[in-house]
């Protein structure tokens, strides 16, 4: 089952630990909820998800304070003996000395930060949604265009690195080249990132390796970017037929959620970045409510309304 590693959580919401003598590195958190266990530390355990991150606020901490000795241990024996993945303290209260004891001698990690606790739980439930969420790795290029995630796609040497780098050169933003990971946030928002070996590299047919974050600079490289557009290059056939007008859209569906695509053919002469750029400006003026392609249909049949009842006056 995928997890992440309470080292990993630790690191990232620079967190302290106050047991170090426990073994945080394969323990591991495998669901984005989190509990905080009040109900727990009165006694009440049924329906106790168990796999969640507990959290200790203001108010499970006072609660604490006020126990006897007895109702102290007995209550902590019985929460520690759930072997919960941690238990993180916010506002950098203090645990008592017999729970730091229960949970060490569980292996349970006890952490502490300095956020406040509603602030603290949001950051950690979207951190962990993102890295516990469903991914997979296509194979393609995603580029920032005008703060649009556009993933062009194509048939290896079709000019999807040739064009991402004159997108670069004209001021975009470089995700991923080659391969392209992507996690489904939730039903309308799926995140595209590169892999940490290929992060910001470019390959070159005929060049080689470029890295576009030292030779562009930090400006021209993002690390995550939500996938808004999905642009497919594909050799132009004369005997094909390609939509004009765009009035009717078309999708690619990734991990259940479909994205908006475009196929564009390619022929010597056209430049993929300007295309790629105006298709990125046009996704985005159809998203604030404007649709050129139904403007033109709509002055069409005015037009030809227009037409018919002068034929009548006639």
């Amino acid at each position: 089952m995928k997890g992440v590693s309470v080292k990993k959580i630790v690191e990232k919401m620079n967190l302290k630990v106050l047991n170090p003598e426990v073994d945080i590195k394969n323990r591991k958190v495998t669901t984005s909820e989190v509990n905080r266990p009040a109900l727990q530390l009165t006694g009440y355990f049924d329906y106790f998800e168990k796999s969640r991150i507990e959290i200790i606020g203001m108010v499970e901490h006072t609660y604490m304070q006020k126990l006897s000795q007895e109702d102290k241990l007995d209550v902590f024996q019985k929460f520690f003996s759930h072997n919960v993945p941690c238990v993180i303290f916010s506002r950098n209260l203090e645990p008592d000395a017999d729970l730091l004891q229960a949970a060490t001698a569980s292996g349970t990690p006890v952490l502490s930060t300095d956020y406040g606790t509603s602030a603290f739980m949001a950051e950690l439930i979207y951190y962990l949604g993102e890295e516990l969420a469903p991914c997979i790795s296509i194979h393609g290029v995603l580029v920032d265009v005008y703060g649009e995630g556009l993933l062009i796609m194509g048939e290896s040497g079709i000019g999807k690195s040739e064009a991402a780098l004159e997108l670069i050169r004209r001021g975009h933003r470089l995700v991923s080249d080659d391969v392209v990971e992507i996690r489904k946030i939730n039903k309308h928002i799926l995140v595209g990132t590169a892999p940490d070996i290929t992060r910001y590299f470019i390959e070159m047919r005929g060049v080689g390796i470029i890295d576009v974050k030292a030779l562009f600079g930090v400006e021209c490289v993002k690390e995550k970017q939500n996938i808004d557009l999905v642009i497919k290059l594909e050799d132009w056939k004369k005997e094909n037929e390609y939509d004009r007008l765009g009035l009717e859209e078309e999708y690619m569906e990734f991990l259940g959620n479909k994205v908006v695509s475009h196929s564009l053919p390619i022929r010597p002469g056209r430049n993929l970045a300007v295309i790629c750029e105006s298709a990125a400006v046009n996704h985005r003026q159809k998203k604030m409510g404007y649709n050129a392609a139904k403007e033109l249909y709509r002055r069409v049949q005015e037009n030809l309304q227009k037409s018919d009842d002068d034929d009548d006056e006639d």
